[in-house]
C-alpha cells in the first residue's frame, strides 16, 4: 500500500552534481525516519544516508561532505543532492522508509546514477 518513487537518476561526468528525489505516497511519511541506499554492480547494498522526522542527517563516511539528504514533510518527498560526483558512486540509488532494528520497513524501485570519467 505504501509506495516509494524514486527519480532524477541519470549518467553524468565525474566532478558533476545530481539531485534525486524519492516521492512516498500513503500516511507514512511524516512520521518515519527515512534513507538513501545503494548497489553498485556485483556488489552488495550499503547505507548512503538518512534523515530522522525532526531533519537530523546522518551520513557514511565514504560521501560524507559530498551528499546532501533533506525532507519535505510536507510534500512527502526525500531529497539526495550530491556533489562532485566520483566514479565509485555510479549504482542503483534506493530510497527506504521506516526504520527498524537493522534495515527498513519500505523500499523504492531504484533510480540508475552512472558517474563517467
Amino acid at each position: 500500500q505504501v509506495q516509494l518513487v524514486e527519480s532524477g537518476g541519470g549518467s553524468v561526468q565525474a566532478g558533476g552534481s545530481l539531485i534525486l528525489s524519492c516521492a512516498a505516497s500513503g500516511r507514512i511519511f511524516s512520521t518515519c525516519r527515512m534513507a538513501w541506499y545503494r548497489q553498485a554492480p556485483g556488489k552488495e547494498r550499503e547505507p548512503v544516508s538518512s534523515i530522522s522526522v525532526g531533519g537530523t542527517a546522518v551520513y557514511t563516511d565514504s560521501v560524507k561532505g559530498r551528499v546532501t539528504i533533506s525532507r519535505d514533510n510536507v510534500q512527502s518527498t526525500l531529497y539526495l543532492q550530491m556533489n562532485t560526483l566520483k566514479t565509485e558512486a555510479t549504482a542503483v540509488y534506493y530510497c527506504a522508509a521506516c526504520s527498524r532494528a537493522f534495515t527498513y520497513t519500505y523500499w523504492g524501485q531504484g533510480t540508475q546514477v552512472t558517474v563517467s570519467s
